[in-house]
């Protein structure tokens, strides 16, 4: 059921890691350390390409106030109050036909909404929307989005150098990985914002099967996610590997499953009772402390995962010879096989 607006709780002082993924927590708490790097991308994008997309924003979309999409403009505000943002950023609606939200810019984040999303999403649905990219603002993503975006144009210009170009591969791929960590954060920061659990499932089956939701099953749908987990052989889970690896984003049933995690953490029920992190204590947070809870998540996650390829390296301890001759039999084969149907369609 939908939480009438009187009833949502605000959290005065929140810190962003309230809603931060341990992983992604790790990732921004060890850039912030470094002394004078947000300051200098930055102040790079205010100069360049930060003016250069307001404007065209400004030019060829509806920008969010109390005059044009009113009902978005009292989201954001809500949003704003629950997370006790201290900074209210500018949104923009433009046309497009599919349905997407994305929050861009430096020193003067923004957010943009399509129209195929608010022709796609209820009002709760987009309460969630809201919050998950006012999330993003205030965790800084954008900041290091662009730095993904610097190294990836970087990797293309010197990748013809002596093992450059696996090496810097490596560091993208990590990126990626702190990507679509960034993005679990902003759902967890939707759901706080919502505070609608229903909702916040809605929106992922919308984005993977569209409008029907008449036709789909929130328990149904999550139960997906636990097929993907344990399904299959070894070889789908090195194909699970390879669909993931060029992804900024986790896929929508995969968000929903981990959205369930979370509050079946209990984390979500201590930040409504008001036991979170205070922003006014973020100046104390300690990388190790940060680095030994991205850990211990990843290791649970490990622990707990039903995928074949994962059981098998767990197995590795057990039965060292033998796991390692499957793994390599088994990527052999499927690489093998990859081949084969490659070649059969260019014929």
């Amino acid at each position: 059921m939908t939480t009438p607006a009187r009833l949502r709780r605000e959290f005065p002082g929140i810190s962003t890691r309230a809603w931060e993924h341990p992983a992604d927590r790790t990732a921004l708490v060890g850039l912030r350390q470094l002394s004078g790097f947000d300051t200098l991308l930055r102040a790079l994008s205010g100069l360049l390409q930060e003016r250069q997309h307001r404007l065209m924003y400004l030019a060829t979309s509806v920008r969010v106030d109390d005059k044009q999409f009113r009902d978005i403009h009292h989201l954001r505000a809500d949003a704003v109050r629950i997370l006790d943002s201290q900074i209210t950023p500018e949104m923009f609606v433009l046309q497009s036909p599919g349905a997407n939200a994305f929050t861009i810019g430096m020193d003067r984040p923004f957010i943009v909404l399509t129209t195929g999303l608010l022709d796609l999403l209820d009002h709760e649905e987009l309460r969630f929307v809201v919050g998950h990219e006012l999330g993003h603002a205030l965790s800084g993503h954008a900041v290091y989005r662009t730095m993904l975006m610097h190294l990836m144009r970087l990797a293309a210009n010197i990748g013809w150098m002596p093992v450059g170009g696996w090496a810097l591969r490596a560091i993208v791929a990590a990126l990626m990985e702190w990507s679509r960590k960034s993005e679990l954060s902003g759902d967890r920061a939707g759901l706080l914002v919502g505070q609608d659990v229903d909702a916040s499932v809605r929106v992922h089956m919308k984005l993977a099967g569209g409008s029907r939701v008449d036709e789909m099953s929130h328990a149904a749908f999550l139960a997906q996610a636990d097929d993907y987990d344990r399904a299959g052989d070894l070889r789908d889970g090195v194909l699970k590997l390879l669909n993931l690896e060029l992804q900024t984003h986790p896929f929508s049933v995969l968000r929903a499953a981990e959205l369930r995690r979370w509050i079946a953490s209990g984390e979500y029920d201590r930040v409504l009772d008001g036991q979170y992190p205070r922003r006014d204590q973020d100046h104390t947070v300690r990388i190790s402390d940060e680095v030994k809870n991205a850990a211990r998540s990843y290791r649970e996650n490990f622990d707990s995962s039903e995928d074949p390829l994962i059981r098998t390296v767990r197995n590795l301890g057990r039965d060292v010879g033998a796991a390692v001759s499957t793994v390599g039999q088994e990527v052999s084969d499927t690489f093998s096989k990859l081949g084969k149907r490659i070649r059969g369609s260019d014929d």
